[in-house]
């Protein structure tokens, strides 16, 4: 018996043996370098160094406006062939929460839009577009962006793409495993469905310019968001911006941001909605804008403190905001002739670090295979007057927004930070908070400590080339202390 038991023996122990090389070869720490010293960082850093070189303030000069829109979920008058037009969204599953597994939507509670407001100033165009949408997808992105140009001209590095974050939109557009999680199933012809309906209202606006006035500022909302990562220990970010584009008609536009995500409703809400920012443009559009945009701002770090997790908590957070939102219009000071540049920044991502624990994660090349992204994204920045706008293509941190907020007012600038800029790389939070053991830092950060960094110098840097500045060093900003623990949480509580 011990004769026979040896050869089996030894075949389980080189088995094992073969188990944890296999195991060893996949698995490695966590880098924690500096993002400057990253071979992955040196093109940007060369290029943003180049164009603060030659950076100079833009003269101001007059200003053309249009608005755009058009319904998410409902097909164009002229369907793309192939684009799902005959089948219909209402059976598509809805995105943002892991726990519905991709079940369908059960119908559709609030008009989902995609709704655009175009600028040109002496010969220069650029085109916001946001959309119902938890995020706007890189492919949906690029489709989009490829159909305006060639019914406008307008190429993909002047269209600043943002979403509402809302996790009540149509999913389906995601492939793989972790998109999948959040969007259900993939299901083909959807990204062509959503790029048709984002590029017919970028298409309107851009083709119903107008001679247009701007105006911009912002009011104070504390009391609508909260930290989630560490409560009254965070900085929170409570301003709710805006920008007012008002046509020589008297006609409006409000484009409107905010920190606070987009889940006061729940998972178990089975039907299509905009969550509170819905209720926000409904009202503002209510009280005489033509057009309310939204777009999610800095929410990476942020909740929404709504009276209550339902219908009517939605309605009464956006309803609120909405008619602070009115007050504060007929407040901003408002020009025919404003300083206008756009700025569009490629730059490699680091090294992927999906964590296993705290300090130990998969090497690069299996991360790559789990990751639905790619090696490279983008940062933009869009002038209007004395506001700069930065997109980001990612769940980026209200405190990251706090430092960019706090350099633009160096400069005599008003600065707003959003998100989903038609790219998505995960949750980008403060560095000092990456040892939590949370959703936002373990599960969804899914390039280090260096992405906050690269994010923090890069978007510093736009605000700078905007405003002209190519002789005065970015400000010092001391981090706070130590984030304290926090509660762990998991794929199932994605959104929250």
């Amino acid at each position: 018996m011990r004769r026979g038991f040896r050869p089996w023996a030894r075949g389980l122990a080189g088995l094992a043996s073969a188990g944890l090389l296999l195991l060893a070869g996949s698995l490695q720490t966590v880098d924690r370098s500096p993002w400057h010293d990253l071979p992955s960082a040196q093109p940007a850093l060369a290029d943003v160094a180049t164009r603060l070189a030659h950076a100079s303030p833009p003269s101001p000069d007059f200003v053309r406006a249009g608005f755009g829109r058009a319904r998410l979920l409902v097909a164009p008058a002229d369907p793309v062939p192939g684009d799902l037009s005959t089948a219909g969204p209402m059976s598509w599953p809805l995105a943002g929460y892991g726990q519905r597994r991709g079940q369908p939507a059960q119908g559709e509670h609030d008009p989902l839009w995609a709704k655009a407001v175009a600028f040109t100033v002496a010969g220069r165009t650029s085109v916001v577009v946001s959309a119902d949408l938890l995020i706007v997808p890189r492919e949906v992105a690029g489709d989009a962006a490829e159909r305006i140009r060639a019914r406008t001209g307008v190429g993909a590095d002047a269209i600043y793409f943002g979403a509402t974050h809302t996790h009540g939109g149509p999913g389906g557009w995601g492939e793989g495993r972790v998109a999948e999680a959040f969007a259900g199933p993939f299901i083909p012809g959807v990204r062509e469905w959503l790029a048709g309906r984002l590029a017919d209202a970028a298409i309107s606006a851009l083709t119903d310019l107008a001679p247009a006035e701007i105006g911009h500022g912002s009011f104070a909302a504390p009391e609508w968001v909260r930290h989630r990562l560490v409560g009254d220990a965070g900085r929170v970010d409570p301003e709710f911006s805006l920008l007012v584009v008002t046509l020589g008609s008297g006609e409006q536009a409000v484009i409107g941001s905010y920190a606070a995500h987009a889940t006061v409703l729940p998972a178990n809400i089975m039907h299509f909605h905009g969550d509170y920012p819905g209720a926000w443009q409904r009202s503002v559009e209510a009280g005489g804008i033509r057009l309310a945009v939204f777009l999610g701002g800095a929410m990476g770090s942020h909740a929404p403190r709504a009276p209550s997790s339902d219908w009517e908590g939605a309605r009464a957070m956006g309803e609120r905001l909405a008619q602070r939102t009115l007050e504060t219009i007929p407040r901003l000071a408002r020009t025919n002739r404003i300083a206008f540049g756009f700025e569009t920044l490629p730059f490699d991502l680091p090294e992927p670090q999906v964590r296993l624990a705290n300090n130990l994660r998969l090497r690069p090349w299996l991360a790559r295979r789990l990751l639905p992204v790619r090696p490279d994204t983008r940062l933009q920045a869009l002038r209007l007057g004395n506001a700069i706008w930065l997109s980001t293509p990612a769940d980026t941190s209200g405190e990251l927004a706090l430092d960019l907020k706090t350099l633009g007012r160096l400069h005599g600038l008003d600065v707003a930070v959003t998100s989903f800029n038609g790219d998505y790389v995960g949750y980008v939070v403060p560095a000092h908070y990456y040892d939590l053991n949370t959703y936002e830092t373990r599960t969804m950060s899914f390039f280090g400590p260096q992405l906050p960094m690269a994010f923090e110098h890069l978007l510093a840097s736009l605000v700078r080339i905007l405003a002209g500045s190519n002789g005065h060093p970015d400000p010092v900003v001391t981090p706070p202390p130590p984030a304290p623990t926090a509660p762990s949480r998991t794929l199932s509580d994605a959104g929250r």
